[in-house]
């Protein structure tokens, strides 16, 4: 739990960041040699990856200025300058950023998107590694063994054994990894695979969300991050079952033929 790890002259390794770009080499590479393996172009793999992880970026603090705009518009270059950003902004510009390119190349989106599911839950694996070694994204002060104590200087309450709900998130993301590798073994329909990391994503979101404490924004009763939960998880059913009645139109129209 150490936010700055070392420096090199005035250049300052921060743990966060480094994870950061642990976790994108990892979902890089790894896509592209699933792209290999399952015959698709790997060089579309590392393009849709380099315009989603910059678009994705400018998404999560696009987002992040959003949840604290009053203070954006207190203080613009203090928001904008902070190392504040909200995953599910990247996530989505991220994946807009996917579509036009796959649109303007004519790639079929689904199936890179499923190829790139696991990539994607894996490098979120590793970005709450860095938040939990940042002390950001903190949880709930408790009492039980498991708390997480962290030290000054971190983003955290210092001196308050905390839920460790960056380990807890960490661990999901690659549980849905593993979920979703498993599943695309037997997978035949296209978009199956984004869809559930869609609906599991959500889902495990929306319920870490309870045990976090940190300020992120609220919509109502709900934080930001649940708003958007239910959001996307709704939004997936009904690509799942739109999806399945196409298909089911298709197939009794060329029964009719």
């Amino acid at each position: 739990m150490k936010n700055d790890l070392f420096s090199i002259g005035p250049l300052t390794i921060h743990s966060y960041g480094l994870m950061i770009a642990l976790g994108i080499l990892v979902c890089v590479f790894m896509g592209m040699y699933r792209a290999k393996k399952h015959g698709y172009q790997d060089e579309a793999v590392l393009d849709i990856a380099i315009f989603g992880i910059l678009s994705g970026f400018i998404g999560a603090k696009l987002l992040y200025v959003l949840v604290e705009f009053k203070s954006f518009l207190a203080n613009p270059m203090n928001v904008l300058g902070s190392e504040g950003f909200v995953v599910y902004g990247g996530i989505i510009v991220g994946a807009l950023a996917g579509v036009i390119y796959c649109r303007v190349k004519k790639l079929p989106f689904w199936e890179y998107f499923d190829l790139l599911a696991p990539s994607i839950a894996i490098a979120q694996g590793f970005g709450r590694i860095g938040c939990f070694l940042a002390g950001c994204c903190y949880g709930r002060p408790t009492d039980a063994f498991w708390g997480i104590t962290f030290p000054e200087k971190s983003f955290a309450p210092a001196g308050i054994p905390l839920i460790p709900t960056q380990l807890i998130s960490s661990a999901g993301d690659f549980i849905i990894a593993g979920i979703l590798l498993l599943y695309s073994k037997n997978n035949k329909h296209s978009g199956n695979v984004g869809i559930l990391y869609m609906i599991l994503y959500g889902i495990g979101r929306f319920l870490i969300e309870f045990l976090r404490s940190d300020d992120r924004g609220m919509v109502g009763m709900l934080s930001t991050s649940q708003f958007i939960s239910i959001g996307i998880v709704l939004l997936a059913f009904l690509l799942f079952f739109r999806k399945k009645i196409f298909k089911n139109t298709k197939s009794d129209k060329k029964e009719d033929a």
